[in-house]
């Protein structure tokens, strides 16, 4: 419940009170030490060096720049120094990470990428809403709408998550060896890496929103 001042006064809302329902840990505040290690670790592995690659270059031990990349001592600025040197960048880049920044993707109606995708071929478009983040998480958000003239596929097959939402239409849509019939509102989210898409199209032209999640592949 909300405190309240003196009688009169406005009343004061405390912080806890903006939080939502998500199960998601709190974003942690990273330190200069940790944002250091973020940062080197990525230009690393842009450059595609190996620890032993950039601790050679950089004249320092295995063990000290693995320390660095994870956040666990203070480098001097000297060893920083030699660092942005063998990775051939400002040593200003290397405190960047530490600035407050977050990713966002902002995409005006209509205006999203229409893109290829397997289902392309038989009607399907795709509306890329979103794009950019970086992360070891990939989130792809489509509109997908199916035409007329769409024809049913269930044959699509990708690795992680996968959520719909249904806008308009009317579909019997599978996944693996079950069969769910979809309206507007109705929802399913599933392991995409089984066999899924719509079987029957029973109310066309259709629309429905599609978020794709996937771990990004490091190698």
């Amino acid at each position: 419940m909300a405190e309240r001042k003196a009688q009169g006064a406005q009343d004061v809302i405390e912080p806890s009170e903006f939080t939502t329902g998500s199960g998601a840990p709190a974003a942690a505040a990273a330190t200069l030490e940790q944002a250091l290690g973020v940062q080197v670790r990525s230009i690393r592995r842009e450059l595609d060096l190996t620890v032993s690659d950039l601790a050679g270059a950089a004249g320092i031990s295995v063990g000290m720049l693995s320390k660095i990349e994870n956040g666990q001592i203070s480098p001097s600025l000297a060893t920083l120094q030699s660092i942005s040197k063998a990775l051939n960048v400002p040593i200003t880049t290397l405190f960047s990470a530490f600035e407050e920044r977050r990713d966002c993707s902002f995409v005006r109606a209509a205006q999203g990428v229409i893109i290829e995708r397997r289902g392309t071929k038989v009607g399907h478009q795709y509306q890329l809403l979103g794009h950019g983040l970086g992360g070891d998480i990939v989130v792809e958000p489509y509109l997908i709408s199916l035409s007329e003239e769409a024809v049913p596929f269930t044959g699509f097959r990708h690795a992680g998550v996968e959520f719909l939402y249904m806008l308009s239409g009317e579909v019997l849509y599978r996944h693996a060896d079950r069969t769910y019939h979809l309206r507007a509102g109705d929802a399913l989210m599933f392991d995409s890496g089984a066999s899924h898409g719509p079987e029957e199209l029973i109310v066309t032209p259709m629309s429905y929103l599609s978020i794709i999640v996937y771990g990004r592949d490091r190698h």
